[in-house]
C-alpha cells in the first residue's frame, strides 16, 4: 500500500478504470480475491480508507460497473463489510442500482444464500438504502405471485426468489410492515393460489412456506396461515432465513459533513427488540396438586383381570357375492365384517377368477365408489389392490368400464387418478412374465412403477426408460452372464388397445366439472404419464404401431402446454414410442412426423425452462440418432 506524504490531494480514477477493465476481461477472481480482503482489513478501523474505497468503486465507468459490483458482492464476507466497501453506491449510481436490485435478484438465480443475505442486508443497513429494500420486496412479491412466472420459470429460480423474499421480510421493521401490510396480504393471496395450482410438489411446498412466513409477519395478533406439508432440509432452510443472525461491526466516527450521507454504512445489524419468534406449540397446563381433580380419581378401584381375554376373530366372507352384499350396505352396519371383507377381497378374487368374471364390472363399480368407513390401516392400498385383481381377472369389460368413467360426470379428481393408477398397475402385471410356482418377481426382474397418492409417477417411469436404454446400449464387457427367463405369453397383448385408446379419445372435450385442457392440468399430467407407461408396456404387441401413431398425434397437439409436468409426460411418451415401436414401422409409417418431432425436441433442449424437460429432450434426440445409425447400417 502506498502512502501520499504531505496531505496532498490525489485522484484514483485511473485505478478505478484499471479495476473495471481487469474485471470485465475475466480476471475478476484474481484481482478481487486479493483486493477485497485487503480493503476489508483497512476499512475496519479507518474512516479515510472507507472514503477511498467508496471513491474507488464510484469512479468505475458504467460499462464496467456490473463486473466490479458483482465481484464485491460475491466476495464480501457479510452485509456490514459490503457496506464499508460500497457505501451508498446503489443510491448514487443507476447502473449499480440496476445490477443490485434487478439483475442479481430477478434475472439471475445462481448466487448462494450467503450472497443473498449479504446483498439484502447491505440494503437494510442504511435509511437511504432501505427504500430500495422495500421496492425490491414488492418486485419480488410481484414476480412470486405471477401465474405466468410460476409456469414459465424453472423451479430453481422460484426457490431463489422465495429465499430473497424471506430475507427481505426478516429485515422489515414494524412501521414498514404497517405501511405495506395490504400489499403484502394481496400478494400473498395471489401467490399462494398460483403455487398451489402447480403440478410440481416442490413449487406447491414453496408457496405454502412463503405464504406462512408472510402471514406470520403481517399478523401481529390473531391466527396465521398454517399448511400441512412434509418438512425437509429445503423448508427448514427457508424458515431459518426469516430469523436474522446478529452481525456486529465497529462504528466509526466520520467527519461532520459526511455523517448525514455515509455514516449509516457502518452501522451494526442489531436484532430487533420487538422481533417475533415462530409460534411454538401450546404447553399443556397441568392441574395443581390441590385441585378437585383428585376427588374424581379412580385409583381406588380394583381393575378386572383381562389377561386371559382374546380378541374376537371375525370370519371373512368366502364368496364374492357375499363381499358385494357387505360392501353395498345390506350388512354395512357390521364394521368388523366390513373391514374383514376389504382385507380379504383381493385374495378371494384371485382364487376364484370364474366367479369374479360373473360380477367383475359390478365389483369394479363398487370399489371405485367405496369410501373408508373406519380407520382401517392401509385402506387405499387394499382397495387399489382389489381393483387391480378384478381388472386382471376380466380385463376387457372392466377396462372398458373404467376408461369410460374417467371422462364421465360427477367424479372427483381423486377417483379419476385412481382409475389411471389401477390401469397402469394392472397393465404392468399383465405384461410381466410369470414363473411356474412363483406369484411375484424379484425387484431386479420386475420394473417398479410407483403410483402412490400425491407422488410423482414420472420418477418411476423415467427409471424404466433408463433401464431400457441401458439394455440397448452396446458394451464390450458385460460382466457375468444372466440366466435367461422362461418365456411366457404377454397377456397384455390382446387387451392393450382397450386400456389405451379410450383414454386418448376425449381429452379435448371439457365437461361441466372436468376440464383437462383448463384448470385440471394436474390430472392431464397424470394421464400423459399413464399413456407413456402403457405405450412402453405394449412393446411387441400387435397394436403397438397404431398406439404409437395415435400417441404421436396426441403429443403434437399438446407440445406447447404451459405446465412443466405435462411437458415432461409428453417427452416421456416420445421415449416410450421410440423404445416400443419396431424401428422399421417407425421409419415406414412415421418418417415425416418424426422429423417434425426432432425439430421440436431441439427447441425444447435449448429453450425449455425446466431442467427435466431439457434432459428428456436430449435423451430422445440420442434415441433418434441411434435409429438413424441403425438405418444406415442396414444394407441396401
Amino acid at each position: 500500500v502506498c502512502f501520499i506524504p504531505g496531505g496532498l490531494d490525489c485522484s484514483i480514477s485511473f485505478v478505478s478504470h484499471v479495476l473495471g477493465k481487469v474485471c470485465v476481461h475475466g480476471r475478476q477472481k484474481e484481482i478481487l480475491g486479493v483486493l477485497v480482503p485487503c480493503l476489508t482489513d483497512l476499512t475496519k478501523s479507518d474512516c479515510i480508507w472507507q472514503r477511498i474505497c467508496w471513491r474507488l468503486v464510484e469512479c468505475v465507468p458504467d460499462r464496467w460497473m456490473e463486473a466490479v459490483v458483482l465481484g464485491f458482492v460475491q466476495r464480501a464476507p457479510g452485509a456490514d463489510v459490503l457496506s464499508r466497501l460500497l457505501g451508498n453506491l446503489v443510491v448514487k449510481n443507476k447502473k449499480a442500482q440496476f445490477v443490485v436490485t434487478q439483475k442479481m435478484l430477478l434475472l439471475q438465480y445462481g448466487h448462494t444464500t450467503a450472497v443473498l443475505q449479504s446483498l439484502l442486508g447491505h440494503l437494510a443497513l442504511d435509511s437511504p438504502r432501505r427504500t430500495l429494500l422495500l421496492r425490491v420486496l414488492k418486485e419480488l412479491l410481484e414476480t412470486w405471485s405471477s401465474s405466468s412466472a410460476v409456469k414459465h420459470s424453472p423451479a430453481e429460480q422460484q426457490l431463489y426468489i422465495s429465499k430473497a423474499i424471506l430475507i427481505c421480510l426478516s429485515h422489515l421493521k414494524e412501521p414498514e410492515i404497517e405501511s405495506c401490510r395490504q400489499e403484502l396480504l394481496t400478494s400473498m393471496m395471489e401467490g399462494v393460489k398460483c403455487h398451489l395450482d402447480s403440478s410440481l410438489p416442490q413449487l406447491r411446498r414453496l408457496g405454502m412456506v412463503v405464504a406462512e412466513s408472510i402471514s406470520w409477519k403481517i399478523n401481529t395478533e390473531g391466527p396465521v396461515l398454517k399448511f400441512e406439508y412434509e418438512e425437509d432440509d429445503e423448508t427448514r432452510e427457508l424458515k431459518s432465513l426469516l430469523v436474522q443472525t446478529p452481525s456486529f461491526s465497529v462504528v466509526l466516527s466520520l467527519p461532520d459533513d459526511d455523517r448525514s450521507e455515509e455514516a449509516g454504512a457502518v452501522l451494526p445489524l442489531v436484532p430487533e427488540t420487538d422481533e417475533k419468534s415462530y409460534p411454538a406449540d401450546p404447553i399443556p397446563v397441568m392441574p395443581d396438586e390441590g385441585s378437585d381433580a383428585e376427588l374424581d380419581s379412580d385409583d381406588d378401584l380394583i381393575p378386572y383381570d383381562m389377561s386371559e381375554d382374546k380378541a374376537l376373530k371375525i370370519k371373512a366372507p368366502v364368496y364374492i357375492r357375499d363381499c358385494i352384499e357387505v360392501l353395498t350396505g345390506s350388512r354395512s352396519e357390521d364394521v368388523d365384517k366390513w373391514e374383514a371383507t376389504v382385507k380379504a377381497l383381493e385374495s378371494l378374487v384371485r382364487r376364484n377368477p370364474a366367479a369374479a368374471r360373473e360380477v367383475s364390472v359390478e365389483l369394479a363399480k363398487i370399489l371405485l365408489h367405496l369410501e373408508e368407513k373406519t380407520c382401517i390401516e392401509g385402506f387405499v392400498e387394499l382397495r387399489q389392490r382389489a381393483q387391480v385383481a378384478v381388472l386382471i381377472t376380466d380385463p376387457i369389460p372392466v377396462a372398458k368400464y373404467l376408461t369410460s368413467q374417467f371422462y364421465s360426470l360427477n367424479y372427483s379428481l381423486r377417483q379419476r387418478i385412481d382409475i389411471l393408477d389401477v390401469l397402469v398397475l394392472a397393465a404392468q402385471e399383465l405384461s410381466c412374465p410369470k414363473f411356474h410356482g412363483k406369484s411375484k418377481l424379484s425387484g431386479a426382474q420386475k420394473p417398479c412403477v410407483q403410483l402412490l397418492p400425491g407422488s410423482d409417477s414420472s420418477k418411476g417411469w423415467r427409471r424404466i426408460v433408463d433401464e431400457r436404454i441401458k439394455s440397448k446400449t452396446r458394451r464390450f464387457d458385460m460382466g457375468q452372464s444372466r440366466a435367461e427367463l422362461a418365456s411366457h405369453p404377454n397377456e397384455f397383448n390382446s387387451v392393450a388397445g382397450h386400456f389405451f385408446f379410450p383414454l386418448i379419445q376425449h381429452f379435448d372435450r371439457p365437461l361441466t366439472t372436468f376440464d383437462l385442457l383448463g384448470e385440471d392440468h394436474f390430472v392431464l399430467g397424470r394421464l400423459v404419464h399413464t399413456l407413456a407407461i402403457l405405450m412402453y408396456l405394449a412393446v411387441n404387441t400387435v397394436a403397438v404401431t397404431a398406439m404409437g401413431k395415435a400417441l404421436l398425434e396426441f403429443v403434437w397437439a399438446l407440445r406447447f402446454h404451459t405446465d412443466s409436468y405435462v411437458r415432461q409426460g409428453l417427452l416421456s411418451c416420445i421415449s416410450s414410442l421410440l423404445l416400443s415401436v419396431p424401428t422399421e414401422r417407425i421409419l415406414a409409417d412415421m418418417t415425416e412426423e418424426l422429423l417434425e418431432t426432432q425439430s421440436w425436441l431441439g427447441d425444447v433442449m435449448e429453450k425449455d425452462p425446466d431442467g427435466d424437460c431439457r434432459r428428456l429432450a436430449l435423451q430422445n434426440l440420442l434415441l433418434m440418432e441411434n435409429l438413424k445409425k441403425k438405418l444406415e447400417a442396414v444394407p441396401s
